[in-house]
């Protein structure tokens, strides 16, 4: 509906240039001629063109009403303005005659109207200058200047106000409309802009609080729960929510609402990771090795999740008491487009080497294989001298964001 609009518009303003531009010329066309026949004493094809032009375009602009078709209504009036400047310049001294200079009009009404017919112009008239030079030079005796000595330079001034009417009052005026309303319809799109940015910047914050109310439910439920199975599930899956409320909380404060800086999301969903695990007789620190690069929402959610376990698992599971680890998080830019590789590695006791993530029954483990295949990626256990080392390979997914499975 709203291009149906759009097109309607654009072929109304259309249609009032034409008709502008026809009725005005017409005028112009009309004077000229009798200017011509009577102060001037120019009698010929001069004044005739003159005339038929005044007689043709409004016959052309009353088919239009009739039949419709502005694009063959278009065309007839190039072929009558060029036919007809062609007649006078040509008996009128050439490429000498001052009436040459209406071909560049001619040109500016085409672009004026549209982009394709301003080009089409553009060449006519090229190859009609072309041709206005070739035949004062090869039939001289055939084109005769119909303007006497002594009224040239009056015949000059009417074409140089002529065409300086046709610019400045016809074209010229039209050109300053549709800039205005280029600048009103730009202005109201940066305040649509603003509009929906402000609503955005809205969304996330609400999505942030709700997903922040959410674990706090989650947490509520696992205090008042015995079973410290339970528990740790719970806080597993308050963990995974807080993950996903951090990137929103980060879209909200910040100015790029679609692309998440990846080295302050990882710093302080790490952080979090660390206090909210509570541990005990551990000294385990975080190095992040990871360059600024900005990466899809859909992408950092997928990351975001899968750092969760990973670094959850290498902080519960990972170290004995009273040990003292480290777990470091780098991320390289690969060969290919957006394609990245993030290595989690750990110096603590690691697990069994013929564990396989997709036959796992721990949930998080398989939580991390699915997400590195959302991120049309993979994930590998690589085995190293002490602890955990995984390698995702993944790629921005932006938009292509799937179902967890």
């Amino acid at each position: 509906m709203q291009d149906s609009k759009e097109i309607s518009y654009k072929t109304t303003d259309q249609t009032r240039l034409l008709y502008r531009f026809v009725y005005i010329s017409s005028a112009l066309t009309a004077v000229s001629g009798l200017l011509c026949l009577y102060p001037l004493r120019i009698y010929g094809v001069v004044p005739t063109a003159f005339f038929c032009y005044t007689l043709f375009a409004p016959i052309n602009i009353l088919l239009f009403k009739k039949f419709g078709g502005l694009k063959l209504t278009a065309i007839r009036s190039a072929i009558i303005s060029l036919t007809v400047t062609l007649a006078i310049i040509l008996f009128s001294g050439g490429i000498n005659s001052p009436f040459i200079f209406i071909l560049a009009v001619i040109v500016l009404g085409g672009y004026a109207g549209a982009r394709i017919f301003g080009t089409v112009y553009l060449y006519a008239v090229l190859f009609a200058v072309l041709l206005i030079y070739g035949m004062g030079e090869w039939s001289p005796k055939f084109l005769i200047n119909e303007v006497p000595i002594a009224s040239q330079p009056h015949f000059g001034l009417i074409c140089v106000l002529f065409s300086v009417y046709l610019v400045g009052g016809v074209f010229g005026r039209n050109i300053l409309r549709a800039h205005r309303a280029l600048n009103t319809s730009k202005s109201e799109l940066e305040k649509r802009i603003a509009e929906k940015e402000f609503l955005l910047r809205e969304v996330h914050h609400r999505v942030k609080n709700n997903l922040q109310t959410v674990s706090s439910l989650l947490s509520l439920q696992g205090k008042n729960s015995c079973n410290k199975k339970i528990q740790e599930l719970i806080e597993g899956s308050q963990n995974r929510v807080i993950s996903m409320a951090i990137i929103h909380e980060m879209l909200y404060i910040r100015n790029d609402l679609s692309k998440i800086e990846f080295r302050s999301y990882v710093k302080e969903l790490t952080d979090y990771l660390i206090n909210s695990n509570q541990i005990k007789n551990k000294n385990i620190h975080i190095q992040i090795d990871i360059p600024e690069v900005q990466l899809g929402i859909d992408t950092a959610i997928l990351l975001g999740l899968l750092i969760n376990e990973t670094v959850t698992n290498s902080l519960k599971y990972g170290f004995p008491p009273d040990a003292e680890g480290l777990i470091t998080l780098t991320l390289t830019r690969e060969d290919g487009e957006n394609s990245y590789l993030l290595q989690i590695c750990d110096n603590g006791i690691g697990f069994s080497k013929d564990l396989d993530f997709r036959n796992s029954k721990s949930l998080g483990l398989k939580l991390i294989h699915n997400l590195a295949r959302q991120l049309r990626g993979s994930v590998q256990r690589k085995p190293s001298e002490k602890g955990t080392n995984y390698q995702v390979v993944f790629k921005d997914v932006n938009r292509h964001m799937g179902k967890i499975t």
